[in-house]
């Protein structure tokens, strides 16, 4: 073994002491997980706690060593007062109690008993677990003030001065941060079911859209599907009749095609209603075939060459132009492209049936733009017109929801132009209209994006607390009425603790000045005094006593002789020290004045 491995060399660590220092170590920890419990406080409010705890035992020790204290009493004081500032959330009916029992016999824990009073009423849980906590303090503090002036005649006095303080001062803070508190749980409770019925509309929005969708997709396929089925079963024996001739038999097979089409088209319509999707099989927007024996059309751009060919098939001029450098669009705004131009072909033949057609294509550098233009009918209407008058008005919905545009009006010439300009990327997410309005709604109502299951976006700050977003949302505004009123009401609670403090104050003062006059003499009055004179011709000479002015003075000076009662009054006049009071004594025994002394106290 090594001289650096032996026990007790130097660089070596006794296993013991490594103990020692991990259980320390630990036990520091579970304090802290304790006292600051993870996820709930962030570092900058740990840090506020900290700083407030030490700048309330500067103040406390400061208010004992003004009051007389020193020495350790001013240390012990200062801790104190941290530690019960630290641990008033975790055990704030007990850091009430015992600060409101220090409190009479440390005068540097009175602002600490403020802090207190006003924690406990917000984290004491229970209304009776409070009621408990504020009376047993209560009966601690006014009965540790009376016991400390206990030879005092200004018992009731005290008691009442006392509990006027304690009403003000403990009681009313209070119950102005339960009020508060309770306030804050109300409208945290109030935003999570707000966020609940937000959820829980979206999911019943879609449980009835997809109802309807799937009722609209089966009327279809009964009703339209049929009567396509039929079309096209005789178109397709009309076909092979032998008595018509090549033109006929051409045109007999355009509208077999096109019948066909129109049943793949609904086919896929139906199943974009019931799931959501396209049916399977079908062919990509960018696919280059315009169709195939089974009549199936592409989508999309690529579709949009089939739409002309059809078109001039059926004896329609249908011009098709395209400009620009060809950039891929998204899927949506794809697919709005075919059913701006199929739609505005569609209402050309109806209502300008014979006149030229121009279709027109540009890839620009922002946005892709689509024209439809057809020249002035030649005659009127087709006869038989079929319209829903849904069509244009449908196209710019279709627009709007993948981020676009469309406009249908009459063209120069005389004639009518559809116009459509689509993004290329995708479509912006579409804010969810809020569940109430924001003005009720407590300043916390969500306008932010849902996410896909409808939770709110998270945004912001993650450790922020509930106090902290409240705050922020106060900074930000809102004047909705129950936020005025909630304001009022508080404002109300806090104007009458203030008005109560005000009251108690004043009437203090007044009680005390007045009453100071009764334990005030002259030296005159003290001369005119003199020994064996009666008890009762002395007392008629003399003020009661019955002041809390007087109060503590009396055992500070010499020694009263034995038997005799006292009456120990203070002087009109300052001593020549300023830490020294004159204070003039009294003394009975059997009905007559045996002493009279004139002596000063410390005045600290």
């Amino acid at each position: 073994m090594s001289k650096s491995e032996k026990p007790g060399a130097r660089g070596s660590v006794p296993e013991g002491g490594r103990g020692a220092r991990a259980g320390a170590w630990g036990v520091l920890g579970a304090a802290w997980a304790w006292f600051a419990v993870p996820g709930q406080w962030s570092g900058r409010r740990t840090t506020g706690e900290l700083a407030f705890a030490a700048v309330l035992a500067l103040l406390s020790a400061g208010t004992e060593e003004l009051l007389g204290g020193e020495g350790l009493r001013l240390a012990g004081v200062a801790v104190g007062s941290a530690l019960l500032f630290l641990v008033r959330r975790r055990l704030p009916a007990s850091v009430l109690v015992v600060t409101a029992g220090l409190a009479p016999f440390l005068p540097g824990m009175g602002l600490p008993l403020l802090v207190a009073g006003w924690s406990a009423g917000r984290y004491v849980v229970g209304v009776g677990r409070a009621l408990a906590a504020f009376i047993v303090a209560f009966v601690l503090n006014v009965g540790g003030t009376v016991l400390d002036v206990l030879d005092s005649r200004q018992l009731l006095t005290v008691a009442l001065m006392t509990t006027l303080y304690y009403l003000g001062a403990v009681l009313a803070p209070g119950l102005a941060h339960r009020y508060w508190g309770q306030r804050r749980t109300l409208l945290h409770a109030l935003q999570e079911r707000n966020a609940q019925l937000l959820r829980e509309r979206s999911m019943v929005v879609w449980q009835a859209r997809q109802r309807e969708r799937q009722r609209i997709a089966q009327d279809m396929h009964d009703s339209l599907g049929h009567q396509l089925a039929l079309i096209a079963v005789h178109t397709g024996a009309l076909e092979v009749d032998r008595e018509l001739g090549d033109r006929q038999r051409e045109v007999v097979g355009v509208l077999r095609n096109a019948s066909v089409t129109a049943m793949h088209e609904l086919r896929e319509v139906v199943g974009i209603l019931r799931d959501g999707v396209e049916a399977s099989g079908g062919e990509t927007a960018g696919s280059a075939r315009t169709g195939d024996e089974t009549g199936r059309a592409a989508r999309g751009i690529a579709g949009i060459e089939g739409l002309v060919e059809s078109a001039r098939a059926a004896g329609t001029e249908v011009g098709l132009r395209s400009a620009g450098e060809e950039r891929p669009l998204a899927p949506a705004a794809d697919h709005a492209v075919y059913r701006i131009v199929q739609e505005a072909l569609t209402n050309a033949y109806k209502y300008a049936p014979g006149s030229p057609i121009g279709v027109e294509l540009r890839y620009e550098p922002d946005t892709f733009v689509v024209e439809v233009v057809n020249a002035r009918p030649t005659s009127g209407p087709a006869k038989d017109v079929v319209s829903g008058g849904q069509g244009l008005t449908g196209l710019a919905e279709r627009a709007r929801l993948v981020g676009g545009m469309c406009h249908a009006g009459p063209a120069d010439g005389g004639g009518f132009r559809v116009a459509g300009m689509l993004p290329y990327g995708a479509a912006p997410v579409a804010e969810a209209a809020p569940l109430v309005d924001a003005a009720d709604d407590f300043r916390q109502q969500t306008t932010r994006p849902l996410a896909g299951d409808g939770r709110p976006v998270e945004v912001g700050p993650a450790d922020w607390t509930f106090t902290e977003r409240e705050l922020a949302m106060a900074v930000r505004g809102g004047r909705g009425r129950s936020t005025g009123g909630s304001i009022a009401l508080g404002c109300g609670i806090a104007f009458a603790a203030l008005v109560l403090l005000v009251v108690a104050g004043g009437f203090g003062l007044y009680f005390l000045m007045g009453s100071v006059k009764d334990g005030l003499i002259t030296a005159d009055q003290y001369e005119m005094i003199e020994v064996g004179m009666t008890e009762a011709d002395v007392r008629d000479l003399l003020p009661s006593g019955d002041t809390i002015a007087t109060a503590g003075i009396e055992g500070k000076g010499p020694a009263e002789p034995e038997g005799s009662e006292c009456l120990t009054l203070m002087s009109y006049e300052f001593g020549a020290d300023s830490e020294k009071e004159p204070v003039y004594r009294f003394c009975f025994k059997d009905g007559k004045l045996i002493e009279k002394k004139s002596y000063e106290i410390d005045a600290r």
